[in-house]
């Protein structure tokens, strides 16, 4: 169980990390970066500020201590002139108690001197490395700017960037389908013209190629079967189609024989009209 949870952590931390990179902003963290130099740089202003404030104090109160230095001192020289000499012992011992606090506050004032001096020699190296990191960070700012500028071209030039990609897929689809949709429109214009597809708005049975040249057989067969029928009623020879010469030439033998009799028939009233008035005056 603990390597698994150090497994588990371990990956979770990457995953992590992975989407902070991807969502980090370069120019951003740049100027986070510096916005908190120059946040440090007025916290060590701030310092120095309340070290020369704390000097100031110390030498209010050593000025002050240095007056009562000087005031003791005549006192005792006062009070020993006037022959007291317990009250110039009592003003003396209270002069060496204040010159004490004296020394104490000028090795205090020397510290805080030694401190100001320290912090503001910081804030100057501060100020020339916070002055340096801006203007390489405008520097850097300006170098991403321009990388980001030249991928984003490269890539659109290039179709490899993300939204190119998507463009380019797009457009393959639309190949895919337009072809696939060429494709269908030849394969049912084909059926269509073999008679593989009924005609559903058609009335009728919905007959297909198969049946209509059968049934144009059929009625083939019954006309040639009426027209032998006719013939058969009018004494005219009947002929199979195909035997004898086509039915043109039927009917111009039919009228040639036709001719034929005509004539004959023409020629024999003649002869009865001119043996008439012979047999007429014999009797």
């Amino acid at each position: 169980m603990p390597g698994l949870t150090g497994r588990m952590s371990t990956v979770v931390k990457a995953k992590v990390s992975k989407l902070l990179d991807k969502a980090e902003d370069p120019a951003e963290t740049l100027d986070y970066s510096y916005q908190k130099q120059v946040e440090q740089l007025q916290n060590v202003k701030k310092g120095i500020a309340d070290v020369v404030t704390a000097k100031k104090r110390l030498q209010m109160q050593e000025s002050t201590l240095q007056q009562q230095v000087v005031k003791l001192d005549t006192q005792a020289r006062q009070a020993l002139s006037g022959g007291q000499e317990d009250l110039a012992r009592t003003a003396l011992e209270r002069k060496n108690v204040v010159q004490t606090e004296l020394q104490s506050l000028d090795t205090q004032v020397h510290e805080l001197e030694e401190q100001q001096q320290k912090l503001t020699d910081s804030e100057q190296k501060l100020r020339a490395k916070i002055e340096a990191f801006r203007t390489k960070k405008e520097v850097i700012k300006a170098q991403y700017s321009a990388a980001e500028a030249q991928v984003k071209i490269s890539e659109a030039a290039t179709g490899v960037g993300e939204q190119m990609a998507d463009v380019g897929l797009a457009m393959q689809r639309a190949v895919d389908k337009t072809e696939n949709m060429k494709a269908r429109a030849d394969a049912v214009g084909e059926l269509e013209a073999a008679g593989t597809f009924d005609d559903i708005t058609q009335l009728g049975s919905g007959e297909d190629d198969i049946d209509r040249q059968l049934k144009q057989l059929s009625s083939n067969s019954a006309v040639e079967g009426d027209l032998a029928k006719l013939k058969g009623e009018l004494n005219m020879p009947t002929q199979p189609a195909g035997a004898g010469g086509s039915a043109g030439e039927l009917g111009a033998a039919s009228d040639d024989a036709e001719a034929s009799d005509g004539a004959g028939t023409q020629g024999s009233a003649e002869q009865d009209a001119s043996n008439a008035p012979a047999e007429g005056g014999q009797g």
